[in-house]
């Protein structure tokens, strides 16, 4: 692997010739113009469709989340026990309004 990479190192890179062939001109073998406008039409278009993309999927993943928070809910109340929490750390206590029991609601 090592002389693979040291005969790589070594090997000279053909001379690049100074002009073009006989019969090409530059409009012949470059883009121009044309070319990069073109180019750069379609990476603007493909950012703004990426950006789209992921608005869209982001859009349909929280409605996914609330249909699943609104689904459990559902459930919860045809269950006909209200969702209470206890104090694990206080025996006997009695939950608040907000389901946290107290010192004082015993």
């Amino acid at each position: 692997m090592h002389s693979l990479l040291l005969a790589l190192a070594t090997t000279p890179a053909p001379a690049p010739t100074p002009s073009l062939r006989p019969g090409l001109s530059q409009d012949q073998v470059t883009p121009g113009l044309l070319g990069f406008l073109l180019t750069a039409f379609i990476v603007v278009l493909t950012a703004l469709l990426i950006v789209d993309m992921v608005r869209r999927i982001r859009r349909v993943r929280y409605r996914a989340q609330v249909e699943e928070e609104r689904a459990a809910a559902e459930a919860d109340a045809a269950d006909g026990q209200p969702d209470v929490r206890y104090d694990a750390g206080q025996p006997g206590g009695r939950p608040e309004a907000n389901g946290e029991a107290g010192p004082g609601n015993r």
